[in-house]
């Protein structure tokens, strides 16, 4: 019995060291496409509880930043959403500068916010003027004196190899636009409960100006500038589920945990290179809880080889038959 125990140890064992060699391939890519649909979910949602708690923790140190102001967090978190992953901190030291607070009070004044969010983020100095920017350099000086808002070095944002729908200065264009439109965004992102609620609120388009630029001074072919679909998508994601989580744990809300977790089952799998890699491994996320699943394997426990702490590496090897 010893033996036989021993020998199911040191099996098990060499199952492991097999993944870890081969993790950077999702070596058990195999064993979670031939799982069914219960066993599948089980193993996703352990993945997907320890994703969100990592990303509590961002929404926590937020939530300590605002001064336990939840309209500030989300500010916050959705200026860290909006762009892309390079220019983050920039997006966020923005929102720290403009506040929601003066957002709030400047926000029936037409194109002030776009004037602050402009003027603070320094990135009208890389462009010559024209008589739309020089208008919204004259607001943001009177609102600079009035709110005491220094601006940024321009210098701070990435715009190498950037693409035009992804540029800061249409980014910020959009942001305007959408905490223009009412200052109960907050009650609408808790509200939200499918991807069209979630593009209904976030597909925002930028003001008239912007149809014919994509960036200042410059004129290119009349077209809106909205949120697509995708981005709306990405934001649901890790903006909407994460706060509604994080927001119903702090609340002790049950039922709006739940919410944050069905919506990421009705918002389509993200299309990135993690889900190409998984999917030439034989897995397809089939919407954005089992994405965001494989997301946290490929981001948190694969890199490292972590096979023998993965709830999937562990499944494999408990899967080996006991000996008798």
């Amino acid at each position: 019995m010893a033996e036989a125990k021993g020998a199911n140890t040191e099996q098990r064992s060499r199952t492991i060291e097999r993944l870890e060699a081969r993790a950077g391939e999702h070596a058990c890519g195999g064993f979670l496409a031939a799982l069914d649909d219960l066993q599948r979910t089980e193993l996703f949602t352990t993945l997907i509880f320890d994703r969100l708690q990592r990303k509590m923790r961002t929404v926590e140190a937020l939530r300590r930043e605002a001064a336990d102001n939840w309209n500030q967090t989300f500010y916050l978190l959705y200026f860290r959403t909006l762009g892309d992953r390079r220019n983050q901190e920039a997006y966020l030291e923005l929102a720290r500068r403009v506040p929601y607070r003066v957002v709030l009070r400047e926000r029936r004044v037409p194109h002030a916010i776009e004037a602050m969010l402009f003027g603070a983020s320094g990135l009208l100095d890389l462009y010559r003027n024209d008589e739309y920017t020089l208008n919204l350099r004259r607001n943001f000086e009177h609102l600079a004196a009035k709110y005491d808002i220094r601006p940024m070095k321009a210098a701070v944002w990435e715009l190498a190899e950037i693409r035009p729908a992804n540029h800061p200065v249409l980014r910020l264009a959009q942001a305007a636009e959408f905490f223009a439109q009412d200052e109960f965004v907050m009650d609408r992102t808790m509200a939200c409960r499918s991807e069209e609620d979630v593009r209904r609120l976030f597909g925002i388009e930028a003001a008239d100006y912007w149809r014919t630029h994509f960036v200042p001074a410059a004129e290119s072919d009349s077209r809106p500038k909205r949120i697509g679909a995708f981005k709306a998508n990405i934001i649901g994601i890790n903006l909407v589920v994460v706060l509604q989580f994080a927001y119903g744990s702090f609340m002790a809300n049950e039922r709006l945990r739940d919410s944050a977790l069905s919506l990421l089952e009705r918002l389509p799998a993200e299309d990135n290179r993690y889900m190409r890699d998984w999917a030439a491994a034989g897995v397809r996320p089939r919407n954005a809880f089992e994405s965001q699943a494989l997301l946290q394997l490929a981001t948190e426990y694969c890199p490292e080889r972590r096979c023998a702490e993965c709830p999937v590496g562990r499944r494999i090897a408990k899967s080996i038959p006991e000996m008798q």
